[in-house]
């Protein structure tokens, strides 16, 4: 009876990590944590860009997550890989859910308007994954093209959880520039120690990611610096001076720290937990 009371609680951890809901919940926070700055900001349009960012990430994610050819790699160790390979049609369905929903919100919100700047955006979040790209001689995914990886994900995860939220409320998006540059920085910073979680296998692949290109200590001083230039970022826009030391001390103990032999809980609690820490520092202070 005891085992059963641990297992439930586990099962539902894994549920909310694996399932990619924790890191859409990290994006919808950072979301809101934007609108926070912007007079009428928790109004019905904020609102929904706050749905949309959490839709389109719970999609992005777990649509990379069920890809087929991701199941015909073996899991290893990686408890993370093991269940989504147990609940890949789940992990589809659930993307499916949330592409529903991110339609019914681009309806309701009325952004398709803007579709010539969403566009571009969703062909990148796709081509993270799939083949899109022509690349020396034939279609490669995003992923693949050597040291741009961390760069596409702080761009696309700047551009949504800072830009949507912008133009919801039809603000300026030069208006926003600071904040744009501080999350593109902070982002690709902890992109790097994902890469450091995959190393092992990038090598065995040939995937030029940065721990691959410059070692673990080249990435964790490239990593280092990016998360050095959001701080100096946020402290030049005015930002909250505790809103942005503390979380980036915690960030920066998970780059230090951060290495390929670590638990699968590290990575998808507490790495991806930062981001979730970064946005509720700025409705603290």
């Amino acid at each position: 009876m005891p085992a059963t009371r641990r297992a439930l609680p586990l099962c539902l951890l894994d549920a909310l990590l694996y399932s990619s809901a924790w890191l859409a919940l990290a994006a919808a926070a950072q979301t809101a944590a934007v609108l926070r700055e912007l007079p009428g900001g928790f109004g019905p349009a904020g609102w929904q860009a706050v749905a949309l960012v959490f839709a389109v990430t719970l999609l992005t994610y777990n649509l990379d997550a069920a890809l087929p050819f991701k199941h015909q790699q073996p899991a290893g160790a990686s408890g993370r890989k093991a269940w989504q390979h147990r609940h890949r049609w789940a992990l589809a369905a659930l993307a499916g859910a949330a592409a529903g929903a991110g339609g019914v919100l681009l309806l309701l919100g009325g952004w398709l308007h803007y579709l010539p700047l969403l566009l571009p955006l969703a062909a990148l979040a796709l081509g993270y994954s799939l083949p899109l790209l022509p690349w020396r001689g034939r279609w490669r995914a995003v992923r693949e093209v050597p040291l741009l990886k961390v760069f596409l994900i702080g761009g696309v995860w700047a551009a949504v959880t800072v830009g949507l939220p912008v133009l919801a409320l039809h603000r300026p998006l030069a208006a926003a520039a600071g904040l744009l540059a501080q999350r593109f920085c902070l982002v690709s910073a902890l992109a790097i120690v994902f890469d450091i979680r995959d190393l092992s296998r990038d090598q065995l692949t040939n995937l030029r990611t940065m721990p691959v290109v410059l070692g673990l200590a080249g990435a964790k001083a490239v990593s280092l610096s990016l998360l050095a230039a959001s701080v100096a970022l946020g402290l030049a826009r005015g930002a909250a001076p505790l809103a942005v030391l503390l979380p980036a001390g915690l960030a920066a103990w998970v780059i230090a720290v951060a290495r390929d032999t670590r638990g699968d809980y590290f990575f998808a609690l507490v790495a991806d937990g930062t981001l979730l820490v970064v946005a509720a520092a700025y409705f603290v202070f």
